[in-house]
């Protein structure tokens, strides 16, 4: 062993003192010799004495330093050894092929002392002890043995970094691998975290959303009984949950809950939504609510503020049904029923005084639809262009690309003498003209991304949001009027409301009544979804400013090629449990997209068909189109779509899928379907 070893480092300059000292003198032995021979050959013998006892001495010391050394380190290790013997962390040193070689006093007592030359994965299988030899320095693994969770530090160590960082002694051949293995023991600590999280307090908000219409259609006698028994269901479903709830108005309560306990709620789906629902005693219109609650919070306030923001989602997308705001995560439960038209128009009058006030405070207005406009769309911004005049100031249109289905509308606005050259503008024209005193008004859209014009959203503070779709996660941000009512069939009934309200000068002239009569009755089949009292009612009145339904239907006649691909789909359609899924081919149409909903329309008008879906390919972009029928036979397609990330109607949404093919898309919308009954979302 002797001969493997060397000293190294400060030692071995230590034990070469003597050689330098040697040197010394025979220099100071020259030197004196040089001044006095006689002293300096004195000297000379005085320097062979010297340098004859430190050979001597050299050569009879250096096994015994060398053997002292080694006992040192014996002892020293012995020392090393007993406090990891002793140490309370788990912890053993593996060799290359993953046999335990030697374990502490801890490690032995938790896997027992047998365990000694087993193999790692044979005390724990759970290990993959081919992915710790792929490892870098350190790895990390989560263990579970006899119900205790181990964080595991597995360490590679190599002989050669013994001999690298050994100031004492060296090795010729230094090749094994080791790895050494720390457990630590993280049971309490995970404990204590998930126990401090369950008991974190969840501030939510609940709203009963038709409380007067549900008491107006109740005996009046029988009125404070209906109240006192949707009181009764809400604070003992919540008492359930141990929840601390208390009735701030007639028709709003705030409540606060332990966290532990939303799992539970979110499982159920929120059944509070069902059973309120289902109470009747003589009341022709069910009680529908919202709920909102805000999770994860980093603070009480901000957990009441996001409850706040999930409850005006929910009631933007509809009502009766229940959204969980946990940061930007946005969960929606129930809203499976269809939407109740509300009778009065007390809603509509406000918002048309507020958009009035807001015109008249601005220089100008622009009005800025959907990506892919539709007739809705467009019809809709020519009822408020036609308000911004009649209030006497500037106002253009938003339009970048115009489909085949806006193209005969646009046309007869287009060279009219009565209309300026710039009432429609692309995007980058209106950015250019924008400034502080712009007012922004976006119809029949709530979606920043899918608006014609993103990025004129940040050109002006004054934005305006008038639509009929059901809001999602992602919103218009801080609009000074937003007015989306789900309800309604179109956003052009929702502007003919306003127009009626805005001003007593307002007068539309035929082609802006056809332009909105037409939205009406694309977005409403020709009246036969989504219609309502208030939908008649408003095609009542823009029959009265001129709208002509000959002419309307003139210009949406169809192309032979449009037929044909429509009839194609329909050949090809295959059903599944009730529901259609047809591809529409995009090949030569100018706006496949409009064919693809149409087919979607015209599946529904087939006996046993309760839900259609159409695909149309796009360049790299899957459209599909989602229809179903009315009432209880149809499934809510809008939360179906909203699975998928896209949007819209109970009755009418789409969604728009990247990257995939038509085929891809199909089975995608299949097994969302299948989940969401599986968990009773639909």
């Amino acid at each position: 062993m002797n001969n493997d070893m060397e000293i190294k480092g400060r030692l071995k300059w230590y034990l070469r003192w003597p050689i330098i000292l040697n040197i010394i003198v025979a220099a100071m032995a020259i030197g004196v010799f040089v001044l006095d021979h006689q002293a300096g050959i004195l000297m000379g013998v005085f320097f062979l004495v010297h340098l004859i006892f430190s050979i001597v001495v050299s050569f009879y010391s250096k096994p015994a330093i060398t053997e002292e050394l080694i006992n040192f380190g014996l002892e020293y290790g012995q020392v090393q050894k007993k406090l990891l013997h002793d140490l309370e962390v788990p912890y053993g040193v593996l060799d290359a092929s993953g046999k335990l070689m030697w374990g502490n006093e801890a490690l032995s007592s938790l896997v027992g002392s047998l365990a000694v030359r087993k193999n790692i994965q044979a005390i724990f299988p759970a290990v993959d002890f081919e992915k710790i030899q792929e490892m870098k320095e350190k790895s990390y693994l989560e263990i579970v043995h006899e119900d205790r969770i181990y964080r595991t530090e597995f360490c590679r160590m190599h002989v050669e970094d013994f001999a690298e960082h050994n100031n004492l002694v060296g090795f010729d051949h230094p090749e094994n691998l080791l790895i050494a293995m720390f457990m630590f023991d993280e049971t309490d600590i995970r404990r204590y975290i998930r126990e401090n999280q369950e008991q974190k307090l969840v501030a939510g908000i609940i709203f009963i959303d038709n409380f007067e219409e549900a008491m107006s259609s109740t005996e009046e006698v029988r009125r404070s009984l209906l109240a006192a028994l949707i009181e009764r269901k809400i604070t003992k479903y919540m008492q359930s949950y141990d929840a601390i709830i208390t009735k701030v108005e007639k028709d709003r309560y705030i409540f606060v809950v332990n966290h532990k306990h939303m799992s539970a709620i979110q499982s159920s789906r929120f059944s509070i939504l069902d059973e309120v629902r289902e109470i009747n005693i003589g009341n022709e219109m069910s009680v529908t609510m919202c709920i909102g609650v805000g999770m994860n919070a980093i603070s009480y306030g901000q957990s009441f503020g996001w409850a706040q923001n999930a409850i005006d989602l929910a009631l933007g997308r509809g009502g009766d049904q229940a959204v969980v705001k946990a940061g930007d995560k946005i969960s929606y439960y129930g809203g499976k029923t269809k939407q109740v038209e509300k009778g009065t128009r007390v809603k509509a009058r406000v918002k048309a005084h507020a958009l009035k006030q807001i015109i008249l405070g601005k220089d100008q207005v622009v009005i800025m639809g959907h990506k892919v406009g539709d007739v809705d769309s467009f019809g809709s911004a020519i009822g408020v262009y036609r308000a911004a005049k009649a209030l006497n100031k500037p106002a253009h249109i938003v339009i970048n690309d115009i489909t085949t289905s806006v193209q005969p509308i646009l046309n007869t606005f287009k060279d009219n003498p009565e209309y300026e050259p710039d009432m429609f503008l692309k995007s980058s024209e209106a950015a250019a003209i924008m400034n502080m005193e712009t007012a922004l008004v976006v119809v029949d859209v709530n979606r920043p991304s899918y608006t014609e014009g993103p990025e004129l959203l940040n050109r002006t503070k004054t934005v305006v949001v008038l639509d009929h779709h059901r809001q999602s996660s992602e919103s218009i941000e801080s609009p000074v009027l937003s007015y989306i009512e789900p309800y309604a069939s179109s956003a052009c009934e929702m502007v003919a409301e306003i127009l009626q309200y805005i001003t007593d000068g307002v007068k539309l002239r035929p082609i802006e009544a056809d332009a909105m009569f037409a939205g009406l009755m694309i977005d409403t089949n020709n009246f036969a979804s989504k219609t309502g009292v208030r939908t008649f009612e408003a095609a009542a009145f823009l029959k009265k400013s001129g709208a002509d339904i000959t002419r309307v239907h003139l210009a949406f006649r169809d192309s032979m090629e449009i037929y044909r691909a429509r009839a194609e789909a329909v050949r090809h359609a295959e059903m599944e449990n009730d529901m259609a899924y047809a591809v529409c081919p995009a090949e030569g149409l100018e706006s496949p997209t409009i064919v693809g909903a149409q087919v979607a329309n015209e599946l529904l008008n087939i006996t046993g068909i309760k839900a259609s879906f159409v695909f149309t390919r796009i360049k790299d972009t899957i459209y599909v189109s989602a229809r179903s029928m009315e009432g209880v036979d149809g499934i809510n397609v809008q939360l179906v779509m909203e699975r998928i990330g896209g949007g819209g109607h109970s009755t009418i949404a789409g969604a728009q899928l990247l990257d995939m093919t038509e085929g891809d898309a199909e089975e995608l919308v299949k097994k969302t379907i299948t989940d969401m009954q599986k968990e009773g979302a639909i």
